[in-house]
């Protein structure tokens, strides 16, 4: 009897474990450039947090309720977005969830892209774009403007491990995390993949001097 008590809180044990790696693992986002956060985003704004809560957003089918945490923000900024100011995120709970975590003391402004939903809110997680404004680079501020918008068209190929190739001429291959390990390397920080006028797509340089680094970066 003891034996197969023991048994079973074993069992119960591995089953709880198993259950917090998978919450843990929940949220896992494909590595995404600057650009394509901008072109798949909703909204894109310069904002700073001045206050939080935690709120019900409705219930899950089982009837119970869904939680979500409010991020009462004063929009600087809008790049891309609905023609009204934003005066809330909202975001998971956690990490886990997708949730991210905001400073709300109103001194750090953040660049924050992320989703319309159909009551009108904007919905943010840790797969968006959200990037404290100061840890920009300049070009990055720059694109934001219109640069990023005009290459929407075009598709950023992420390159992992070689050999790194685009399969059409509107691609532009983006080699930070093979060449760095960064997502937000030096393509990422000093360059924008636009259209050309023969409707092929290439990385333009931006403020930043650019370094010989990549074989497919050209002046469209």
């Amino acid at each position: 009897m003891a034996w197969t008590m023991n048994r079973c809180f074993v069992t119960l044990a591995i089953l709880f474990l198993w259950r917090v790696e998978e919450m843990a693992e929940a949220c896992s986002c494909s590595r995404v450039h600057p650009q394509q956060a901008f072109c798949n985003s909703d909204v894109v704004i310069r904002a700073k947090v001045v206050g939080t809560e935690e709120v019900d957003s409705g219930n899950d089918i089982y009837g119970n309720p869904i939680k979500r945490i409010k991020y009462e923000i004063k929009q600087i900024k809008m790049f891309k977005g609905p023609n009204q100011d934003i005066d809330a995120v909202y975001t998971a709970p956690t990490s886990a969830m997708c949730g991210v975590t905001l400073e709300t003391n109103g001194k750090k402004e953040y660049l924050i892209t992320g989703k319309l939903e159909n009551d009108g809110t904007m919905h943010v997680t840790l797969c968006d774009f959200l990037e404290p404004w100061e840890e920009l680079s300049a070009t990055q501020k720059k694109n934001l403007i219109q640069r990023y918008q005009t290459g929407c068209e075009c598709k950023i190929t992420c390159c992992t491990s070689v050999p790194c190739v685009v399969r059409t001429p509107t691609e532009c291959l983006w080699t930070d995390w093979f060449i760095e390990k960064l997502t937000n390397g030096e393509q990422a920080k000093h360059f924008a993949c636009i259209k050309r006028s023969d409707d092929s797509c290439a990385w333009y340089r931006g403020a930043a001097p650019p370094k010989k680094d990549f074989l497919d970066i050209e002046d469209p």
